[in-house]
């Protein structure tokens, strides 16, 4: 091996380390929101989302200026086209329920419910596009199916409210539409339309909200629920996807629906409904063996084809 194939194999060996941890980081940041959610003791959902989203655009913004400068970062928001208006409109949608369904449903149950989005956004794009579905992938999607499914019958006895899972759904079909949508539009840059997204539903939120005002205290909780749990998160996550297979990226990023019950059970003493532990589980599981099982494929072909 030469000096130069060296340097090259050591550089891709940190970007590859940057990239596990930089997505890693995101996860964890990520599982902190419903735990920071419940510290804020704000009466109106919409006054919640409009902070939020104030603070996450205005980090992902500057963010933007600082790494790419004014004129990149316009012509980054100019290039984004249709599926860019496209992902913006169910990011927003998908943070705005969040927050509203967390005042209806446990953060386990929507958690869990959106780490489905990977399999739903599969079934999704056979449903539209007819994408081909392999019997791995179809197996993985009924047993999500029948996780969540077990997870949306605890509402129908009164343990947890229909509308939080019903939002918690809507979340997931959100994000599952916002990965076709990049799927099939690869040229779509996450960040511009994530940040429109948040601006779109700060704009919405300051249309529905009652009072803004708030405790100064509250806001710091805010601050944080926004700047650094949407904000940074999102940023760590689009820096390190980017270095690491997607599979790899979706493998890692399990570690917030598996954390963010965890905190919220530890902080605030809010423990999940049986249902929801065990369809969980079975979402969880399901995703978990999919994406591993996805990821050695990616590995093996990689191993079998090094130019592919």
């Amino acid at each position: 091996m030469t000096h130069a194939s060296t340097i090259d194999a050591r550089l891709a060996a940190n970007h590859f380390r940057a990239g596990v941890l930089l997505v890693a980081g995101s996860a964890i940041t990520w599982s902190f929101g419903g735990t920071i959610a419940r510290f804020i003791h704000v009466a109106d959902s919409w006054t919640v989302v409009f902070w939020r989203a104030l603070f996450a655009a205005s980090f992902l913004l500057v963010f933007m200026l600082w790494r790419d400068g004014p004129k990149a970062t316009a012509g980054l928001f100019r290039n984004m086209g249709l599926p860019g208006l496209g992902v913006a409109i169910c990011f927003g949608v998908a943070s705005s329920c969040f927050v509203v369904a967390l005042q209806y449903t446990t953060v386990a149950n929507i958690l869990l419910t959106q780490a489905a989005a990977p399999l739903f956004a599969g079934l999704l794009a056979w449903m539209v596009f007819g994408e081909r579905i392999n019997a791995a992938t179809w197996a993985a999607i009924l047993a999500v199916i029948a996780g969540v499914g077990i997870m949306v019958s605890a509402s129908f006895s009164g343990e947890v409210s229909p509308i939080g899972d019903g939002l918690a759904l809507v979340i997931t079909l959100m994000f599952s539409a916002a990965i076709v949508i990049t799927r099939h539009h690869p040229e779509v840059r996450m960040m511009p339309a994530v940040c429109l997204g948040t601006a779109m539903a700060c704009a919405a939120a300051f249309l529905l909200s009652g009072p803004l005002a708030v405790s100064l205290q509250d806001l710091g909780w805010l601050f944080l629920f926004g700047a650094v749990n949407l904000g940074a998160g999102l940023a760590m996550f689009v820096t390190g996807a980017r270095l690491i297979p997607a599979a790899l990226a979706a493998l890692v990023g399990t570690l917030e629906p598996v954390l963010g019950p965890l905190w919220v059970w530890l902080i605030h003493g809010e423990v999940p409904v049986a249902r929801t532990i065990f369809g969980g589980a079975i979402v969880f599981l399901a995703l978990f063996l999919h994406i591993l099982n996805d990821w050695r494929r990616q590995r093996e072909r990689k191993r079998t084809n090094p130019t592919a």
